[in-house]
């Protein structure tokens, strides 16, 4: 093992033994390496790794702490690896959506309590009729994240949000170019939220399936016709107007 693999991996150990809990500080460098057999900078380099995936938080002139290791806060590094998917990645990331996100509004039709619910009706009855592309994404991306939240489970929360963006583009690009993309969106969003305030999980996982599987679809029909989703559409943002122009799940 290399001998920073072998540093982080006792580092590791003393956190899950809850020798080092969450807030924790650790021991100064110097200790540290003497107690764990390791030279100071094999222990600086796992210190290093352990920050970029927020277990660890190096505080300038204070010390090392470990994080308060929540879900959200671990599952940030997912978020960066998701941004380097290609295009050809898609429609996984769509496929991993359709489980994942049926399963969220189903768990929420049970636990997602009537403030919950009636935030998430606030966030579809402030969207205006004549909302701009932009208005759209962030309205669709708003709604999804509080259906995931509703759930009650942070992890399942976390990995919603974090396989969202690499589809956006696609959903985007659905909205501009279907027709009726935007009223089936409206319609949908409402129908899962209908359901969710109706305490009736089958029919929230079902709508949901249907909503995430239509941008699949979609996405597989235009791939088997030799289209490409174009490279980017930071142009059509906030000047397209609906009708067949928004994120269409």
């Amino acid at each position: 093992m290399p001998v920073t693999d072998e540093a982080i991996d006792k580092i590791k150990t003393m956190i899950v033994s809850g020798e080092l809990t969450p807030g924790a500080r650790l021991p100064k460098e110097a200790d540290l390496a003497a107690r764990l057999g390791l030279s100071r900078n094999s222990l600086r380099e796992a210190i290093k790794a352990l920050s970029l995936i927020r277990i660890l938080d190096v505080r300038q002139g204070d010390g090392t702490y470990v994080t308060s290791l929540e879900p959200n806060l671990l599952l940030d590094a997912l978020a960066f690896v998701v941004d380097f998917h290609r295009d050809d990645t898609v429609l996984e990331f769509l496929e991993v959506r359709r489980i994942l996100e049926p399963a969220a509004a189903a768990m929420a039709a049970r636990v997602m309590s009537d403030e919950e619910i009636a935030a998430a009706a606030a966030v579809l009855d402030a969207l205006p009729e004549d909302a701009t592309l932009e208005e759209l994404i962030a309205n669709d991306l708003e709604f999804h994240r509080l259906i995931a939240l509703g759930s009650g489970n942070q992890v399942l929360c976390s990995l919603v949000e974090g396989i969202s963006g690499p589809t956006t583009r696609a959903r985007i690009w659905r909205g501009i170019t279907e027709e009726g993309a935007v009223q089936r969106t409206r319609q949908q969003h409402r129908a899962i939220l209908d359901a969710i305030a109706g305490r009736r999980p089958d029919l929230a996982h079902a709508w949901t399936t249907v909503h995430v599987a239509g941008v699949e679809e979609w996405l597989r029909g235009m791939l088997g016709s030799g289209s490409a989703l174009p490279p980017a559409l930071d142009a059509d943002i906030g000047r397209q107007r609906p009708g067949r122009q928004s994120p269409s799940a």
